[in-house]
């Protein structure tokens, strides 16, 4: 019986193999889509996948001659189904390209298949700052935590805000938010009272609320997960800390556009910074948004559907410039400097770190024709990942 030692080297020698077959001699490129399709960051998986489609709806599915398929999978959220279903994808589905990958430690469990296997791999969610530092098959359309949390402290320092409790999810991608929002604030003359980190999965908000008001801040700086926001609204509401005169500011996954209706009158006057909103005011995004909206009646698209949408809009412009090579040499080379047109702005790839470029946009949540709405504000344009940039 073969044990485990064996079956992973068995594994690895199948992925080098398929490595060095020539993509241009197949006729049908299939994406590997790992999400969380179950599970409680289910909603992500349900953007991302919907914002891909979508693309192909609006575009087709051929490019440079070639039919692209999408080939999707649910990792429930668990890094092991995520590493595992991404080698079957590439041994036994003939996958090409891996993508989706809705939080940090499903992208980082990754990395060693799409290094070993040379193969390219679309980071469309997750946004811990290191995750394309942990290969160099790894690009990534979504953004990054540092990216626009600075934009928060910049707006805060310049808006008569003096004192900020920061409240984050303790893991990565809050790490980095209450990093940098923190480095920026505190920069500009701001100090920060007290900084508190929450657990990922289920969290009760109530006592660390209470610990925030007992503070006194002039504001709190969250960072949660998509699909957080709602249960956290509720309760900052419930313990008076908008009564209290404490202002909320937070990064845009606080006030999702998938789930912001819900959250109701709490919401209103929020202020984040972020890279989309269903609202932004552009001919791109308008008409993504109908689209989206016509394929998915029950849904409005939010930053994850868009990081899927541009994730499928790399995967087709490096495919016409390399003229359908999908080996991962040549298409990670057509990535850096791509440029285009999103829903969101304009953006482009970073050459040195395979990031994405973007605007960060400040919006305030109103009441915009009986729907809540992040209407934008202000515009940090051309914003690279500053943890990238400061380590240079």
């Amino acid at each position: 019986m073969l044990n485990r030692r064996m079956l992973i080297a068995a594994a690895g020698v199948a992925l080098s193999c398929l490595a060095a077959i020539p993509a241009a001699a197949q006729e049908t490129i299939k994406i590997g889509l790992i999400l969380p399709m179950t599970g409680p960051f289910a909603s992500t998986g349900r953007q991302v996948s919907a914002g891909a489609k979508t693309f192909m709806v609006m575009k087709g599915d051929t490019v440079a001659g070639k039919k692209i398929e999408l080939v999707i999978r649910d990792d429930a959220g668990t890094a092991d189904q995520t590493r595992r279903i991404a080698q079957e994808l590439v041994v036994n589905d003939g996958a090409k390209v891996l993508a989706g990958f809705g939080l940090t430690p499903l992208a980082m469990a990754v990395a060693p298949v799409a290094t070993q296997a040379k193969i390219p791999s679309v980071v469309m969610a997750a946004g811990t700052a290191s995750i394309t530092k942990a290969s160099e098959y790894i690009t990534r359309t979504s953004g990054t935590l540092p990216q626009y949390s600075l934009p928060v402290g910049t707006w805060a320092a310049a808006n008569k805000i003096k004192k900020v409790v920061t409240l984050v999810s303790d893991y990565g991608p809050g790490i980095d938010a209450e990093k940098w929002f923190t480095k920026e604030f505190k920069a500009k003359g701001g100090e920060i009272v007290e900084a508190v980190r929450v657990p990922l999965a289920n969290p009760d908000f109530a006592p660390f609320l209470q610990r925030v008001r007992d503070a006194k801040p002039d504001a709190v700086f969250v960072f949660l997960p998509s699909g957080a926001g709602s249960l956290f609204m509720k309760q900052f509401a419930d313990r008076g800390l908008a009564d209290a005169g404490i202002k909320l500011i937070a990064t845009g996954d606080v006030t999702d556009d998938d789930i912001l209706n819900s959250m109701g009158k709490p919401a209103i006057g929020t202020i984040t910074g972020h890279f989309y909103a269903t609202a932004h005011d552009s001919p791109e995004n308008k008409a993504y948004v109908a689209a989206f909206k016509k394929a998915n009646a029950d849904m409005r698209p939010n930053f994850m559907s868009v990081g899927g949408f541009d994730g499928m809009a790399l995967i087709y412009a490096a495919l016409e410039k390399t003229k359908g090579d999908v080996t991962g040499p040549a298409f990670m080379a057509a990535v850096k400097g791509l440029s285009w047109t999103s829903p969101r702005g304009p953006v482009s790839i970073d050459p040195e770190t395979r990031d994405i470029i973007q605007n960060i946009y400040m919006r305030e949540v109103k009441d915009v024709n009986g729907e809540l709405q992040n209407v934008e504000f202000q515009t940090f344009k051309d914003l690279k990942d500053p943890e990238k940039a400061d380590a240079k």
